[in-house]
């Protein structure tokens, strides 16, 4: 494993040099910062954390990798993250990705950097293998998304009892034209599987088939439910009911329906995904599937830092409950 003096010796700078381009000191010229960067780069250099917590330089500090701080859900959770991290004596480092690989990977280097003891990750958008090539650097745990390993911890939901138990409600109001949104894509693999797999499964056991017209993926926006509902109505052949991924998107459909002269759910059912406030706000109120983001905040943190604490810690996964809410939009 290379040392900072490997570093000294092939950047051909002092050793004080180097430790102030490791430690992000300011008062170092750019050209010898990238001489010094370029030199840990090819040696594969990782400064010792022990060390560096040693002389107050690497902090208790946890980063948090969210796809969208925009999106209300990421925002609770990295809320109830916080709070939790806080009362342990921990600070949060938030960090988000838009859902560009490039900048999960940079976020990720935080950790082989030392400058975060642990990583939260709430979504994944690499593939797999470079995901757990990070595991030598440092703890990491995925909170929200499901992945099937036992790599590292996991606090997850139930993504398919979700999607399954909205639409049979659907189905179990005598609805048979069922319409399907997601934030992810229509398959069986990547981002959203799992509701699909959810959604699949109870028109399944209602015999009912799948309409591709009906499925809208990659939504996530209030502007994104109002461009949906804009969609149906110009539809011949339109869905009685719709199962979204967002109470964001619900909640545009809904805004949008007034304005299109709908009822709902007279002439349109809709169902949300998180009951986050705006479900009690709307009118008529949301029908939608809660996830106890708090507890997911909390649950988190209490692992993680279990993880810090015990580094050979047994690996499991945390499932927490998701249960549907009927309110007026169904």
């Amino acid at each position: 494993m290379a040392t900072i003096s490997d570093v000294v010796k092939l950047s051909g700078l002092s050793k004080t040099t180097v430790s102030r381009v490791i430690n992000n000191h300011p008062y170092v010229s750019k050209e010898n910062r990238e001489i010094v960067l370029n030199s840990i780069k090819e040696l594969g250099y990782v400064p010792n954390p022990s060390a560096r917590r040693l002389r107050g330089q690497l902090t208790t500090t946890i980063g948090v990798i969210i796809p969208r701080i925009v999106n209300p859900f990421f925002s609770y959770l990295v809320n109830a993250i916080e709070q939790a991290a806080f009362k342990q004596g921990y600070q949060v480092l938030i960090s988000q990705s838009n859902e560009d690989k490039n900048k999960e990977i940079a976020f990720l280097n935080l950790l082989k950097t030392k400058q975060v003891d642990g990583i939260i990750m709430t979504s994944i958008e690499n593939d797999w293998d470079i995901i757990q090539s990070y595991k030598e650097y440092g703890s990491i745990l995925l909170c929200n998304d499901y992945v099937n390993q036992d790599v590292f911890p996991m606090i997850r939901l139930d993504q398919v009892k979700g999607a399954y138990l909205g639409v049979r409600h659907l189905i179990e109001r005598g609805h048979q034209k069922i319409a399907y949104c997601t934030g992810g894509l229509f398959d069986d693999e990547g981002k959203g599987k799992d509701r699909n797999h959810g959604f699949q499964k109870a028109l399944n056991e209602a015999a009912i088939k799948v309409n591709p017209k009906w499925i809208f993926i990659d939504q996530h926006t209030v502007e994104d439910g109002k461009r949906i509902m804009k969609q149906i109505v110009e539809m011949d052949d339109r869905p009685t009911a719709i199962f979204t991924g967002s109470d964001q998107v619900a909640g545009g459909m809904i805004m949008e329906a007034k304005e299109q002269g709908l009822t709902i759910p007279d002439d349109l059912a809709i169902i949300g995904f998180d009951d986050q406030p705006i479900a009690e706000i709307l009118d008529p109120k949301l029908t939608t599937i809660r996830q106890p983001v708090d507890q997911l905040g909390e649950k988190s943190i209490e692992v993680m830092i279990e993880m810090l604490k015990n580094p050979d810690m047994e690996i499991k996964s945390y499932e927490l409950p998701i249960e549907l809410i009927v309110r007026q939009s169904t």
